[in-house]
């Protein structure tokens, strides 16, 4: 029997719990979101525990919760089936209070589920709970625990890159009617660098003989993540090319990022000079090794990022933390802003062109505004906008008032979607009236860019690599297609680590690129001018250098071949070239095995996995599965090309090794060193697997044309072949087993391919480009010479 306090109206006697009307006017209305934690740290393993407290709305039967986060953010996903393993995700009812005549709850489960879109962009990651069968009242609790250690678990790894205010965000369905509103009050914790793992050292790798240039030194942890507020010291060590060596000290920063920059440094000597840069009083964390190749009348290389998000839309931390790190902590050259253009509000977009305007500084930093251009791949798909002359861009509107942004939506847009300049078609007429002062750039990340449609005065480069990959198969169909682009690569960096930085463990699990650029002047009208014409090369996050060309004729132009002239090419790099192939188009027309020039081991081999599932969103390929080696010794194993520590080889037995890794166009790979590889027999067994959108992550979906693959393959075999691959159903999607040489490869190639070699028809044009690899899986591409015979 519940009491309730009657009393009498001219009507009936109306019941009440006693004083709960008061008590509900005492309690936020939605709730709140309670939080023990206010730190952690980048990549760390935790249990996180977090209240709901119903408020006065209560919650319905059938109601539901979403404990949202970023899209972007690279937190282990979470499962629900296996309590005793890692990141498992759990939530129990707890009652509060009542009041006198207040019935109890009648719930009676909760459910909790993960949807990694399980909520509105950008907070589209999802831990789900469905109240089943009853209600609950306000003071009750909701108890969230993220990596649910009580029954054995590891708890669950955090986000592996540093964000100011890393944010939960709670959405609740009081009514059960699948109508959100948001708890007021963010779960907002700071997520920090780790301790002291590697240090890096960041030079240009050509200049000429005296000129002038910076180089950067800084300290990071295991996952990438500049450390912060460290009192270290460290040194460059200079070798020079006769072998001699001088020491520079090194200050690193004792606030903010631990890095330091070493300016006005130049050589007189021409050749390769070394600079390892070390740190005092840390032997755990090893050298780490530069060259700068000095060369009389070498015009020094710049290095550009031309796609960095900033929180302005969907990247972390603020845009003046991203330029800034683009140029203090990656060293960069150029940085191209970018902000996805529906998402972006008027007053954050002028913010940060006056910010950009602040940042550029002609002869050290240039700094460029631009926007995403967000139209489904139906409508053509994404392209970046780089605005190149200096004052106001033309966006969000035109002179007219008319809107520049694909469409208008963001999380805080009432109503519905609205229409703006779509398809592309409309985004290249809004700017070829000026295409000097513009640069559109097709790119893959998310709605990939298609081909069908192409602009030949705006779109003079293709993004070919960034963090959602490596997308050479794009380059090839847009040359093919008799496209005049030129070669680029960008981080698309969402997590603020710009300039070819560590790669995230999820969506963006690539390293991200740079873009070499050959310009006559370093302020943005030169820069902008060796962009327009092709100048350029594309690397994989790397410092390195490459240059095509026929006579006087440089990669980006468009000529009539000189007959007798040779193909010219020039290849820097830090870990040795193993590979390099000319392209014509979609065709492969020359190459060189530096491997095989060497000489092969007898005792050495490798094995490869590459490329991508899908061209879309998703394309990862989940690589998992074992080695075995039998009629010799497994002498050594370690990986090649890994992105970070979740990627691995382990031993299981004297012959035997597990694997883990992940390829988004890019490749990875094992080096095996063996007793002999004559009497070897090597078995690599794999599963590949997708993207779990929804469901268990324990359990992840095969990939569905080709769930496993088995290579396996003799020494002698492999000796009289030199390589045995297995091409999959995908996207350049292959597993190789293939020699290698022991000897060290070239940092500094070159060469000469003459014209008649090659085979190419009279009368067309030739879109010749080259690429190249290095032993630890990084790569490059120049732009084409656009020949015609």
């Amino acid at each position: 029997m519940t009491e309730t306090l009657p009393y009498e109206t001219s009507q009936a006697v109306v019941h009440s719990p006693t004083g709960l009307a008061d008590h509900f006017d005492t309690r936020p209305f939605l709730g709140r979101l309670t939080y023990p934690r206010q730190t952690l740290t980048a990549g760390e393993w935790t249990e996180l525990e977090l209240v709901y407290e119903v408020g006065a709305v209560g919650l319905a039967d059938g109601a539901w919760l979403k404990l949202a986060f970023k899209f972007y953010s690279d937190w282990a996903l979470f499962q629900t089936t296996d309590p005793t393993g890692a990141n498992y995700v759990s939530a129990e009812y707890h009652a509060g209070p009542l009041v006198p005549g207040q019935s109890p709850s009648t719930v009676q489960a909760l459910k909790v589920r993960f949807d990694q879109k399980g909520h509105e962009r950008p907070f589209q990651k999802a831990v789900i709970i469905d109240v089943v069968d009853g209600y609950l009242n306000l003071g009750d609790r909701i108890v969230i625990r993220l990596g649910d250690r009580r029954q054995g678990g590891a708890g669950t790894r955090v986000q592996t890159f540093v964000e100011n205010a890393f944010r939960f965000r709670l959405f609740i369905d009081p009514l059960g009617s699948s109508k959100f509103a948001e708890v007021p009050g963010d779960c907002k914790l700071e997520i920090s660098a780790g301790q002291p793992h590697a240090v890096q050292v960041i030079a240009p790798r050509l200049i000429g003989l005296d000129q002038s240039f910076d180089a950067v030194v800084r300290v990071d942890d295991i996952w990438g993540n500049t450390c912060h507020g460290r009192d270290l010291q460290g040194a460059l060590v200079i070798t020079a090319p006769d072998g001699s060596q001088r020491t520079e000290p090194v200050a690193f920063a004792t606030e903010g990022g631990t890095f330091a920059r070493i300016s006005g440094l130049s050589f007189a000597e021409a050749g390769e000079w070394k600079l390892e840069a070390r740190l005092i009083g840390h032997p755990v964390v090893a050298p780490c090794v530069a060259y700068v190749q000095s060369e009389e009348g070498a015009l020094r290389p710049l290095y550009a990022d031309l796609h960095v998000h900033s929180d302005d839309t969907v990247g972390t931390n603020d845009a003046t933390y991203n330029l800034t790190y683009g140029r203090d902590i990656a060293g960069l050259d150029v940085v191209g802003y970018t902000v996805n253009d529906f998402n972006i509000t008027e007053a954050n977009w002028d913010e940060a062109v006056g910010i950009i305007h602040d940042l550029n500084d002609p002869g050290r930093f240039v700094c460029y505004p631009g926007t995403e251009w967000c139209g489904n791949s139906a409508a053509g798909g994404d392209r970046n906008v780089v605005f190149l002359r200096d004052g106001k861009p033309r966006f969000p509107f035109d002179e007219k008032g008319r809107s520049l942004r694909s469409f208008e939506w963001n999380e805080t847009t009432a109503g519905t979607i609205r229409p703006g300049i779509w398809p592309v078609d409309r985004l290249y007429a809004a700017y070829e009236d000026d295409p000097e002062g513009h640069l559109l750039i097709p790119h893959v990340g998310g709605r990939r860019c298609i081909l069908d449609w192409n602009h030949p005065e705006l779109e003079r480069l293709i993004e070919i690599g960034s963090a959602w990959g490596q997308f050479h198969w794009l380059y090839t169909e847009a040359l093919a297609r008799g496209y005049r682009v030129g070669a680029s690569a960008a981080s698309d960096e969402h997590q603020g680590r710009c300039g070819g930085g560590a790669p995230a463990t999820g969506t963006f699990g690539s390293r991200g690129g740079l873009t070499g650029v050959i310009a006559d002047r370093f302020d943005r009208s030169g820069v902008g001018k060796a962009l327009r014409a092709r100048r350029t090369f594309a690397t994989t996050g790397e410092r390195s250098f490459a240059v095509l060309s026929q006579g006087r004729h440089v990669m980006g132009e468009v000529f009539n071949a000189e007959a007798e002239e040779p193909l010219s090419y020039r290849l820097l790099g830090n870990a040795g070239w193993e590979d390099v192939q000319l392209f014509d188009g979609d065709r492969v027309i020359w190459r060189r095995d530096l491997h095989a020039e060497a000489g092969f081991s007898e005792q050495s081999v490798r094995i490869r996995f590459g490329g991508a599932r899908i061209k879309d969103r998703y394309r990862a390929a989940y690589w998992s599965g074992e080695v075995a080696v039998t009629g010799a010794a497994l002498l050594d194993a370690h990986g090649v090309g890994f992105d970070h520590p979740e990627q691995s080889v382990w031993r299981t037995g004297l012959g035997t090794l597990g694997f883990r890794t992940a390829t988004h166009g890019d490749v990875d790979g094992i080096e095996l060193k063996l007793s002999d590889l004559r009497d070897a027999r090597i078995a690599v067994a794999a599963k590949l697997h997708g993207y779990s959108k929804i469901g268990d992550p324990l359990q992840p979906p095969p990939h569905a044309h080709a769930p496993e693959v088995l290579l396996e393959a003799s020494g002698s075999e492999l000796i009289a072949k030199g390589s045995i691959s297995v091409d999959l159903a995908g996207v350049e999607l292959r597993l190789s087993l293939e020699r290698v040489t022991d000897h060290p490869l070239p940092r500094d190639l070159f060469g000469e391919i003459p014209l008649s070699e090659l085979g190419l028809k009279d009368g067309h044009e030739h879109p010749l480009f080259l690429t190249a690899r290095q032993r630890d899986q990084s790569r490059i591409w120049t732009s084409p010479l656009f020949m015609t015979r």
